[in-house]
């Protein structure tokens, strides 16, 4: 089976890379030339990978070169994970926000659609699509209230997908992922931000950590989990869209606390609010509902929050201990 992967440098990517190739797959990922270029920076989370998967160039912005791509693979299974993921920075940059994930998406559909139309497609949808909820925990049926330029462009690469699906007879399937996070997450997102800055500080390697809304609430699983269940939706006999979250919700300040005190540390005593850091329209509260993923697909969510916690902290210490 050949699957390929865009986003294949990502948190998401990594993991998924690494379950496929468990399975027999023949793993080919999408890149920029630039990350082939730099591998020390932009690839240091499939380095381990690299002798096992095949990176291919083209951008997802320019159809010609992701029609090269697939033209080039076929792929059997096609994973698109690619995106500008970062919501504060969406805010700073919409235009290229949504030009980048909505045509990204168009022409990853529209390349599978001429070279590989039995390809089976998966598409990296998002909880923020659901923004201001209008329901509390969110299913499938939830009505879309995006509060971002993310989760606007994430609400149109998943009416694509339903489109190309309806339209045309792929198998086009989306995963509606909550927040998920690891110790391959990257630093600008705020779970990373709180256990790099956790290890800093006990580690004497800085005092305190700015944050912005604490009273932010989010449904946190951990994202090798998650990729589980990409691949178990491209293996229905018929293509559907999934919730895939872990039903239970923490707010930002829990977990700082539970971050800090990991490490024997007081959270109000490092913790500092900046109201730069607020966003201009927050998402005050995401709970998944991922009943429908349980019963059709089987999938099972295993990691605790605590645990989350504990494993990114824990390896961030280790990151920043070989540092200094």
């Amino acid at each position: 089976m050949q699957a390929l992967i865009t986003g294949i440098t990502g948190q998401d990517g990594s993991y998924l890379a690494e379950c496929l190739l468990e399975k027999g797959y023949t793993v080919h990922g999408l890149v920029r030339r630039v990350a082939i270029e730099d591998p020390e920076h932009r690839l240091w989370r499939i380095m381990h990978l690299r002798d096992k998967i095949h990176l291919h160039a083209a951008s997802l912005e320019s159809l010609p070169s992701v029609y090269r791509v697939f033209q080039l693979v076929k792929p059997d299974e096609c994973y698109h994970l690619a995106a500008q993921s970062y919501v504060t920075y969406s805010f700073e940059d919409e235009f290229s926000t949504l030009n980048a994930n909505i045509n990204g998406t168009h022409h990853v559909l529209a390349a599978l659609h001429d070279c590989a139309p039995k390809c089976r497609f998966y598409f990296a949808a998002s909880s923020e699509m659901f923004g201001k909820v209008r329901e509390t925990p969110q299913t499938e049926q939830t009505p879309f209230h995006p509060r971002s330029a993310y989760g606007i462009s994430k609400v149109a690469g998943f009416h694509l997908t339903m489109n190309y699906r309806e339209a045309y007879g792929m198998y086009a399937s989306s995963g509606i992922l909550y927040n998920h996070e690891s110790p391959r997450r990257g630093f600008e997102f705020v779970t990373r931000k709180i256990t790099s800055h956790v290890a800093k500080i006990k580690l004497g390697l800085a005092k305190e950590v700015r944050l912005g809304n604490l009273d932010a609430k989010r449904d946190w699983g951990h994202a090798r989990e998650y990729v589980r269940a990409m691949w178990m939706m491209l293996q229905q006999d018929q293509p559907d869209d999934y919730v895939v979250a872990t039903g239970t919700q923490h707010s930002v300040r829990d977990f700082a606390e539970a971050a800090f005190s990991h490490v024997g540390l007081n959270y109000q005593d490092h913790v500092v609010v900046d109201q730069q850091l607020l966003r201009p329209a927050d998402v005050e509260t995401l709970i998944g509902e991922p009943t429908k993923a349980k019963k059709q697909l089987n999938w099972s969510y295993q990691v605790t929050f605590q645990d989350l916690v504990r494993e990114m902290v824990d390896a961030d210490l280790r990151l920043f201990s070989q540092r200094k």
